[in-house]
């Protein structure tokens, strides 16, 4: 096993909470799938959640070596919970195609947020 590559990124609540207020559907249909916005909307805070997200998409963005756009668009990248309730990420589109290209196994990520910040990292790992 040997790392990909690693990546790390912090999002200001409040940006992502504005931006949702102002944007609304056109920003979250453009950043987020369907099953990411049900979660996010249904719990207590949404903009912590969406947030989070967001974070988790520019980490593995990074830890792929990509940005966000023509190998890891948004709607590639989703964050969903395994059945313990931990953050699982699922490849779909070009970042699927992508990864499996270069050889790598598996995307870990993990997320975290608090009342103004929310944060994430992810690890790529090949085999």
């Amino acid at each position: 096993m040997r790392i990909y590559g690693i990546g790390i990124d912090v999002v200001e609540v409040g940006r992502i909470a504005a931006a949702i207020e102002r944007l609304g559907e056109p920003f979250l249909a453009k950043l987020f799938t369907s099953a990411e916005r049900a979660y996010c909307d249904a719990q207590k805070k949404p903009e912590l959640h969406y947030a989070a997200r967001f974070a988790a998409k520019e980490a593995v963005s990074k830890a792929l070596g990509t940005g966000i756009g023509g190998q890891a668009g948004w709607l590639d990248l989703e964050v969903t919970r395994d059945a313990a309730g931990a953050p699982k990420l699922l490849l779909q589109g070009v970042a699927e195609k992508f990864t499996k290209a270069q050889g790598i196994s598996e995307i870990q990520i993990s997320l975290t947020h608090a009342r103004e910040y929310a944060a994430a990292n992810a690890i790529a790992v090949c085999i």
